[in-house]
C-alpha cells in the first residue's frame, strides 16, 4: 500500500483560492454539494470578463455553506487574516494569473500572482499547521519535452514561456515547504481545461463565439496540434479525491513504487489529471462544426511562439491513488459547453 493510502475522516472546512475563476468554481460548487464548508478567495481581476466572475461567485453564493473574500493573493495580510479566520483543514490553491499567450505581454503579472501569490499562501498554509496544501501547476510546465504521454517521473526543465517557468517554480517552493515544515502538498499539473462556465480566453470558447458570430477562426500550427482535452468536472471530480490522498514522507526510497512522485524526502507529490487521451485540433473543431451545425471560416496561421505541438497525459498515477481517471469523451463535453454557452449568451 502506497503511504498515502491511509484511512482518514475526509476534511469538511476548504479554503479554495480563485473560486470566481473557471476550475476553482466547479470545485466549489462539488464540495459543497458534498456538504463542506467552503470560504472562496478571489482578486476579480479584469483579465476577462469581470462580470462572468461575478455570475459565478453569486451562484456559490446561494449555498450556506460558501462563504467569499474578494482579495489579491499579492496582499499578505488579507489573505491570512481570512485564512486564520476560517481555519481550514486544506486549502486549494487554483488562483492564477492565467494563459500561456498574455504571459508574452505582461510577464509581471505572472511573477506577482503566481510567485510572490503562492508563497503568500504557502505561508498562510505553514502558520496553520493545515493537513493537506493542493496547488495547480499545468501541463505547460513539461515544454519541450516530446516523450509522450507526459510521466511525472520524468524531468520537466524546459519551459517554453513565463507562464509554465512561475507555475515550475511552484512546483519547487511547494516541496522545499514540504520538506522544510512536514506540510503535505500535492500539485496538480492540468491537461487542457475545458467546458461549461469556461474563460473566453480558451480555445472552445473562443472558437464557439466565432462560428456562431460568423467570424473567422484562427487554428494555429494549420491545425496539426494535439491536447488531451480534459473535461471540468472530471477534472474536479479527481481534486476532491486528491483531497482524501494527503502524501506521507517516506521513511525510505523502497516505500516509493515504480511511476510514483512522491519524493523521497519530503510530504510532496506531483499529479497528472489528464484525459489520457490526446485529440488532434482539426477533429476537435469539426465536433464544434457538428454540434453547432454550422461550418467554420477558418484561418490557418503558423505557430505561435512559446505553444507546443502536444501535450497527453498518462493519468495512471492518479488512478492508483484514487481509483479513478477522467474520461469523459470530448464530443460530449463540446455539446454540454455549447448547451451552456447559448443558454448564457442567449444565441
Amino acid at each position: 500500500m502506497p503511504p498515502t493510502e491511509t484511512t482518514q475522516k475526509s476534511p469538511r472546512r476548504v479554503l479554495i483560492t480563485g473560486t470566481a475563476g473557471f476550475i476553482g468554481f466547479h470545485l466549489a460548487q462539488l464540495l459543497l454539494a458534498e456538504g463542506f464548508q467552503v470560504h472562496g478567495y478571489d482578486g476579480m481581476t479584469d483579465y476577462y470578463d469581470v462580470n462572468l466572475k461575478r455570475r459565478r461567485h453569486q451562484m456559490l453564493l446561494l449555498h450556506p455553506g460558501f462563504q467569499a473574500t474578494e482579495g489579491m493573493l499579492e496582499d499578505e495580510e488579507k489573505l491570512w487574516s481570512v485564512a486564520a479566520r476560517f481555519q481550514p483543514e486544506v486549502i486549494v490553491h487554483l488562483a492564477a494569473q492565467a494563459g500561456v499567450r498574455y504571459s508574452l505581454e505582461n510577464p509581471r503579472a505572472y511573477l506577482d500572482s503566481n510567485v510572490i501569490g503562492t508563497l503568500n499562501v504557502m505561508e498562510a498554509a505553514r502558520k496553520l499547521g493545515v493537513g493537506h496544501l493542493l496547488m495547480a501547476s499545468t501541463s505547460s510546465v513539461y515544454g519541450a519535452n516530446e516523450d509522450m504521454p507526459f510521466t511525472e517521473v520524468e524531468k520537466a526543465n524546459t519551459q517554453l514561456t513565463i507562464y509554465a517557468a512561475t507555475k515550475k517554480a511552484n512546483e519547487s517552493m511547494g516541496h522545499s515547504y514540504a520538506h522544510l515544515w512536514d506540510l503535505p502538498t500535492t500539485m496538480f499539473r492540468f491537461f487542457t481545461v475545458y467546458g461549461p462556465w469556461g474563460r473566453p480566453d480558451l480555445a472552445l470558447f473562443k472558437f464557439v463565439d466565432a462560428i456562431l458570430d460568423g467570424r473567422p477562426i484562427d487554428i494555429y500550427n494549420h491545425g496539426e496540434m494535439y491536447r488531451d482535452f480534459t473535461y471540468v468536472a472530471d477534472l474536479v471530480r479527481a481534486i476532491r479525491l486528491l483531497i482524501d490522498a494527503p502524501p506521507v514522507r517516506p521513511t525510505s526510497r523502497d516505500e516509493i513504487e515504480e511511476g510514483d512522485s512522491l519524493s523521497p524526502v519530503a510530504p510532496f507529490r506531483v499529479v497528472n489529471i489528464g484525459n489520457s487521451d490526446k485529440v488532434r485540433l482539426l477533429d476537435f473543431i469539426d465536433a464544434i462544426e457538428d454540434e453547432l451545425g454550422i461550418k467554420a471560416v477558418r484561418n490557418y496561421m503558423p505557430m505561435q511562439p512559446g505553444d507546443v505541438p502536444a501535450t497527453w497525459a498518462d493519468a495512471s498515477l492518479l488512478q492508483r491513488l484514487t481509483g479513478y481517471r477522467p474520461q469523459t469523451d470530448f464530443r460530449d463535453g463540446i455539446a454540454q459547453f455549447v448547451a451552456w454557452f447559448r443558454d448564457y449568451h442567449q444565441k
